[in-house]
């Protein structure tokens, strides 16, 4: 695994791979990588001839400092599972390479709807600053094929956008979540996690299998309030759990067997923000 850190030196190697029709894929990460992340790299090495993965904690899309500042990170272990999972390339720069001044922060992107429902409501700025860094790193990486994982299927639907108001012919494959024993998404942020708190997460898929499973028979709106009520009262603070419909998240309030649907939530345990979500009628 060749690991770049300045844009320059990638761009001059991945230019040289383009010339020889080499078709590359590119798997964004944030770091601290789990399994989750591997699966998409796995998926980026049957489709590409060059994976290239990047780590860069993308201060922009953080509306909370403490956030930001709690993320974790594990570069030194993340290289190795790199290396051992055979990635070809990873791009790890510093935040003065993406951003080299305040100017380079600025930009503002139209994302519609997308931005002002769900995650775009309870973190405002947050899908701004996604775009913000998607876009630089599509513009120095130059994938064939870009893979994101569903857990963040509202971010994979910004990024489908951004791709299009970039005009770019860039393949994004959504790989589906993967999951702990327990059913727990797999997270960096469940490294915060206590030992009790990561037992109690999984609630939330059981949760969402649950609500699955009654939409049939019972008012989507009747299941939700009581959702919500008992992972309350097991110590979850519940920001949002949503019916949508999968093409563009709109909110919908009773359960359509004709369509394609999603249930998605977002909830507190203690401090640590967990996410999650399940596809109805895939």
């Amino acid at each position: 695994m060749i690991i770049f850190k300045q844009v320059k030196d990638l761009t001059k190697y991945l230019q040289k791979q383009q010339a020889a029709k080499n078709s590359i894929g590119f798997v964004p990460t944030m770091g601290a990588l789990h399994e989750g992340h591997l699966s998409l790299l796995k998926e980026c090495k049957k489709m590409s001839k060059i994976t290239v993965c990047s780590i860069f904690v993308n201060p922009t899309q953080f509306n909370n400092t403490e956030d930001l500042d709690k993320y974790p990170k594990s570069v030194s272990n993340d290289i190795l599972l790199l290396e051992q999972n055979e990635c070809n390339v990873l791009f790890l720069p510093d935040e003065k390479e993406i951003y080299p001044d305040e100017r380079s922060k600025q930009k503002h992107f139209d994302l519609g709807y997308l931005e002002t429902i769900l995650e775009g409501e309870f973190r405002p700025g947050h899908f701004q600053g996604v775009s913000l860094v998607v876009e630089k790193l599509l513009k120095i990486v130059n994938p064939d094929f870009l893979f994101l994982g569903q857990k963040d299927f509202q971010q994979c639907l910004i990024i489908k956008r951004l791709v299009g108001l970039m005009n770019r012919n860039i393949k994004i494959i959504i790989c589906p979540i993967l999951r702990e024993e327990s059913g727990l998404a797999m997270s960096s942020r469940n490294l915060r996690l206590s030992f009790s708190d990561r037992k109690l997460a999984s609630e939330l898929f059981l949760t969402l299998v649950s609500i699955k499973n009654k939409l049939k028979s019972e008012d989507f709106l009747k299941v939700k309030d009581q959702a919500i009520q008992d992972l309350e009262t097991k110590g979850f603070k519940v920001e949002y759990l949503e019916l949508a419909k999968k093409n563009n998240l709109e909110i919908v309030s009773h359960f359509n067997p004709r369509e394609k649907l999603i249930i998605l939530i977002a909830a507190f345990l203690g401090d640590v923000r967990l996410i999650d979500n399940l596809l109805i009628n895939p």
